[in-house]
């Protein structure tokens, strides 16, 4: 059976998508082959046509999360000018906080399970979120590179954090709180 053209492509991006949901829902030791290839529609053997183990679509998975993080960025410092941080910030507390698990920002989702990885997911991480800092330390003000790149890794830190802590408490009110602290920390650390 012949496939049309670019459908290859297609699944793969469809199984990228669903291992995505499916690390970030039940993290790296809770989901197997299987299940990655069956929250895409595919067959394990389909699986293994586009990535030769559970780690290489973990590492596909990652790079793919944090690289829509940058692109999140971006598009916050482009439609939003000067006043970007504020926005993002709204956004990343808000809808990235209270979205469904599975649908939440790898930044967030993913950390913790990249360091229980092994192979090179880690050098895949580091080179993504240095990224992501890069955009966001262009985005402050200031003339010291050092320093707007040190408040970056502040923010990231705190948003990814905070969403967490957030996420994790059984108390809405409680919860408000956290967001609160962060918002305010993070508009201290961003205005330099």
């Amino acid at each position: 059976m012949r496939y049309a053209a670019g459908h290859k492509e297609e699944a793969r991006a469809r199984l990228i998508e669903a291992a995505g949901r499916g690390f970030r829902r039940k993290g790296f030791g809770g989901i197997g082959v299987d299940g990655l290839a069956k929250e895409a529609g595919l067959t394990s053997g389909a699986f293994y046509g586009h990535f030769a183990s559970k780690d290489a679509a973990f590492e596909t998975t990652v790079a793919k999360g944090i690289g829509d993080l940058a692109d999140g960025v971006r598009q916050f410092r482009e439609t939003k000018g000067r006043d970007w941080l504020p926005a993002f910030v709204d956004f990343y507390l808000g809808e990235k906080r209270t979205c469904d698990l599975a649908e939440s920002c790898a930044m967030q989702s993913l950390s913790a399970e990249v360091l229980r990885a092994e192979g090179g997911v880690r050098a895949v991480y580091r080179e993504a979120m240095e990224a992501v800092a890069e955009l966001v330390a262009d985005g402050l003000p200031g003339d010291d590179p050092l320093d707007r790149r040190r408040r970056a890794w502040a923010i990231l830190a705190a948003l990814a954090g905070g969403v967490t802590l957030a996420r994790a408490v059984d108390d809405p009110a409680l919860a408000e709180v956290v967001v609160a602290g962060v918002r305010a920390a993070v508009s201290a650390v961003g205005a330099g």
